[in-house]
């Protein structure tokens, strides 16, 4: 049974105390670094002023990235599928072609 504890994480020089099951403080940890990381790289620029929009502005960053990702991923698992199905046509085709004894078939000798 997982336990759940306080965790506390620093983020752009506030603490924050955030309920977290033990075995997610190493994911929560990692996120609150790099979500800090994001809002010092965008409040740095100085073009973004406020904690409000220096936290919408790291969101919208992040979010992006995301979907970013998840399009390369989707369009490479695409590729793969592709490929997998050519193979698999080249097979039956080979198969369909080859003019030897059919080794599966129960009348071959």
């Amino acid at each position: 049974m997982t336990q759940t504890k306080t965790v506390t994480v620093h983020i752009l020089d506030k603490e924050y105390c955030i309920a977290c099951p033990d075995d997610e403080r190493d994911n929560l940890e990692n996120a609150a670094r790099y979500l800090d990381g994001k809002m010092r790289e965008i409040r740095s620029s100085g073009k973004v002023i406020g904690s409000d929009r220096i936290a919408v502005m790291a969101g919208l960053n992040i979010t992006h990235e995301l979907l970013h990702k998840q399009e390369r991923q989707e369009k490479q698992v695409s590729v793969a599928r592709d490929q997998v199905r050519n193979l698999l046509d080249r097979v039956n085709d080979a198969l369909a072609t080859d003019s030897g004894p059919d080794l599966f078939s129960p009348h071959s000798s």
